[in-house]
């Protein structure tokens, strides 16, 4: 009897969590993020186990968006934020569904007086056992299981925009290179021109003008061409921070982008827009929100009807059975001057403006789904219109190249042949840098890409 509290307390505390210090260590994390390689070998576990299966040939060749993103899903920060906060959340749910704990109250008195008694001394021992009443831990546990799961949607969208922002990335750093490229190749025929030109003005053959006009374009090329250098060096570092690494991981990587706009049809259809406003990961966050906010309005109705308190007694005289007592007692708090009418009010409150939220986000992406659709029509009607105009130059430069080694062209009208060329090759670069922009807008309005990157993020994302 008198080893039991002792034996209660050490089996209470045998329980209980510790805690154990995590120190951050900034130069160690800062290494870490230094060290990122698109070689490590955990990322070649991570891309063999969510999609690409046995992985033959390590480092790759060439990345192409869909490993591209799945590297960016292993190494970008913002997705393990996200992750953890999904963890928050889903803590949560332990936390509301926990019961509340029984107290002991042990108040010792002293009474001399009483007649016969060999101690003065009384111990008496109070319970106090709270039984939730109206379902209230059960309306605790609906809402927190909304609130994780409304984390997980976010998880989602997260990994959502590091892929559009992969897409973003990789699309800039193609097209700036290839516009250095093209820049290089007009800027070498604009060179040739002058020279030419140059020297039919000191044979007397043409005017100053004529020099001047051409060394006027060719200076304005070279200042385009050192702009898309300066450019290819900004999207190389933008590609570096979409992926979460620093632009020494991509040293000699090589990359690769898919032009084609596969499954177009499918995406701006009807039902492509419709399973849009039911099934985008923001969307389903909003209602996990909204379902989060009835919950806590169920829970705030119940909180009127109040706890039930059990609170058994016993009084012990220092072994005296005579002076022993047993008492039952049970308390209830009486809902006179409060009905919990402030937080229900409250509670309604936050479920209209979660309801409103809802609907103002699906107006937003149907406006989104709407604009998307519209410009991606209006950039392929212009890429057709310029591959028509290309094709055209082609044949041109085509042409003039066999009338000069059949002898009978100008060299001169081959230079401005190929310019022409090159200027409708950085023009129809353009065009097709805005319809895969659009193409790209198009599939995060709609949440649904051309590859299997949907299956991904739901393997990748937490469970409820």
């Amino acid at each position: 009897m008198k080893a039991w509290p002792f034996i209660f307390g050490i089996a209470l505390l045998a329980g209980c969590a510790r805690f154990q210090p995590q120190p951050m260590a900034p130069e160690q994390s800062a290494a870490q993020l230094e060290g990122r390689r698109l070689d490590a070998a955990g990322l070649k576990k991570f891309l063999a186990e969510n999609s690409m299966g046995e992985i033959k040939t390590w480092p790759l060749r060439k990345w192409n968006l869909s490993e591209l993103t799945l590297a960016a899903f292993y190494f970008h920060p913002s997705l393990e934020v996200a992750k953890q906060q999904w963890l928050v959340a889903s803590s949560g749910i332990k936390t509301a569904g926990a019961r509340p704990n029984p107290s002991v109250t042990v108040t010792p008195g002293y009474d001399s007086q009483i007649p016969g008694n060999y101690s003065p001394w009384l111990v008496p021992v109070t319970f106090d056992w709270p039984i939730e009443t109206a379902g209230k831990r059960g309306q605790r546990l609906a809402e927190a299981e909304k609130i994780s799961e409304s984390a997980r949607y976010n998880f989602i969208s997260a990994a959502w925009k590091i892929r559009s922002g992969v897409r973003t990335a990789l699309l800039d750093f193609i097209l700036s290179g290839q516009r250095a490229d093209l820049l290089q190749k007009q800027f070498s025929a604009q060179t040739q021109i002058v020279k030419l030109l140059q020297q039919r003005l000191d044979a007397g053959e043409i005017s100053r003008p004529e020099l001047t006009t051409a060394s006027i374009a060719l200076n304005k090329t070279q200042s385009d061409l050192n702009a898309a250098q300066a450019s290819a060096a900004t999207a190389n570092s933008g590609l570096a921070e979409a992926l979460g690494v620093t632009t020494a991981a991509l040293v000699d990587v090589r990359f690769n982008f898919d032009f084609s706009t596969h499954d177009v049809a499918t995406l701006t259809s009807a039902d492509a827009r419709q399973l849009a406003l039911r099934s985008r990961a923001d969307i389903l966050a909003a209602l996990a929100d909204y379902a989060a906010s009835e919950a806590d309005v169920r829970l705030q109705v119940a909180k009127q009807y109040p706890d039930l308190h059990l609170g058994p007694g016993y009084a012990w005289n220092s072994g005296n059975a005579g002076d022993s007592q047993w008492s039952l007692g049970v308390t209830l708090e009486l809902p006179i001057l409060d009905q919990n009418q402030g937080p229900i009010a409250e509670a309604e409150a936050r479920r209209k403006l979660s309801a409103a939220k809802f609907i103002e986000l699906q107006s937003q992406v149907i406006n989104e789904i709407d604009h998307a659709v519209a410009g991606f029509r209006v950039a392929q009607t212009q890429l057709q219109v310029g591959k028509k105009l290309l094709a055209s130059q082609q044949q041109q430069q085509a042409s003039v190249a066999a009338q000069l080694q059949a002898g009978a062209g100008d060299p001169l009208d081959l230079l401005n042949a190929q310019l022409e060329l090159t200027s409708g090759q950085l023009a129809q670069l353009d065009n097709a840098a805005n319809a895969q922009t659009a193409f790209g807008a198009l599939e995060d309005a709609l949440q649904q890409p051309g590859d299997s990157i949907n299956a991904v993020i739901e393997k990748i994302a937490p469970a409820n």
